[in-house]
């Protein structure tokens, strides 16, 4: 069974949170202040930690900062839960490297969706190259090798808006995204811009090109501030040839990207542009952290749906005086997940 450690100073809030895991499958062990936490964190090396920012002896943010420093636990999935929704809390926490940061009240679900995304997702601290594991990896050899040669690779920083290649150009290998966010797009007559993929750390970006001689029929941009590694054509289908199951990895990779343009051609043609933004919030909040804090413009949001931004700004209004959603700039907090899954066409 799934061991979590909840520190919180609050009995009343252990028992909740208590009752509300236990009931989703997990063991509870817990601790009243930050110093038994640290200590309770280190003796029984959790699955995860669900921490208050607020605590006796030491805050929340202390707990993180020991833990993560130490072997035992720098590893372990991390997440706040706090009464503070000031956007510089948030940011202090998933700055030094939490996992989540939830802020209440919230629902029970979102609570487990928070626990279970976390504690089955592969915690990905950006790996040093003179200090690769390549266990924290999916156990195939070539795997293993392809990160190896990654980490060894020429390394590329990019600020928000700027290129890594344009439409036209020839593909002269694949990008692996260590940090930050980069969208594909593309463009139509009149210049309105479509985005064909929204990538997020440790991925790859680039593979369904690598085996054509054509131009690119698309570009690629950082959303924020990204840092990418480039690894040559040769490199990449010298690994290919020499690992044959890495062809396996590949091709799963390929195939689930391939799945999703479909799903957006399919939504394009056929969703009202209310369905169609929904679904994009939906997809989107999958990989949100904090959890349902998606940071995303308006433009981006057109770009991704095919719609008007004027259209986009109306319908998210229309979502947050419904209660869906709270929105402040480009921050989309989800308030009503179920509201939004269960919108019609």
């Amino acid at each position: 069974m799934k061991n979590i450690l909840i520190i919180e100073s609050n009995l009343k809030l252990i028992e909740e949170y208590s009752d509300t895991l236990k009931n989703a499958g997990y063991q509870i062990t817990t601790a009243l202040d930050g110093d038994t936490g640290i200590n309770e964190a280190i003796n029984t090396a959790p699955q995860l930690i669900l921490c208050n920012t607020n605590l006796f002896r030491i805050d929340g943010f202390g707990v993180l900062a020991v833990l993560s420093k130490n072997p035992i636990t720098a590893q372990i999935p991390f997440i706040f839960i706090s009464l503070n929704s000031k956007l510089t809390s948030l940011r202090k926490g998933m700055e030094m490297g939490a996992d989540d940061f939830i802020t209440r009240p919230f629902q029970n679900n979102q609570l487990v969706r928070a626990v279970d995304a976390r504690i089955n997702k592969l915690k990905t601290r950006n790996p040093n190259p003179k200090t690769f594991d390549s266990n924290k990896f999916e156990n195939l050899e070539g795997l293993q090798k392809l990160y190896e040669v990654v980490f060894q690779s020429n390394n590329k920083r990019l600020k928000k808006k700027q290129t890594l290649y344009f439409d036209g150009d020839h593909s002269q290998g694949i990008y692996f995204l260590d940090e930050g966010c980069i969208k594909t797009i593309k463009l139509n007559n009149d210049g309105r811009e479509l985005i064909t993929g929204l990538y997020k750390s440790k991925s790859f970006i680039g593979l369904d090109s690598l085996l054509l001689n054509s131009p690119l029929t698309e570009s690629a941009e950082a959303v924020e501030n990204s840092s990418v590694y480039f690894i040559s054509k040769k490199t990449v289908l010298d690994l290919l040839d020499e690992y044959t199951e890495l062809n396996q990895h590949i091709i799963k990779i390929l195939s689930i990207n391939l799945k999703q343009k479909d799903d957006q051609l399919m939504e394009l043609a056929y969703e009202s542009v209310r369905k169609r933004l929904s679904k994009v919030l939906i997809r989107l909040n999958n990989d949100a952290s904090p959890i349902d804090h998606i940071n995303i413009s308006r433009d981006e949001l057109a770009g991704l749906t095919g719609i008007a931004t004027e259209t986009v700004s109306r319908i998210l209004s229309d979502f947050k005086d419904q209660g869906f959603i709270e929105k402040n700039g480009s921050q989309i907090h989800i308030i009503d997940l179920d509201s939004l899954k269960k919108i019609k066409n």
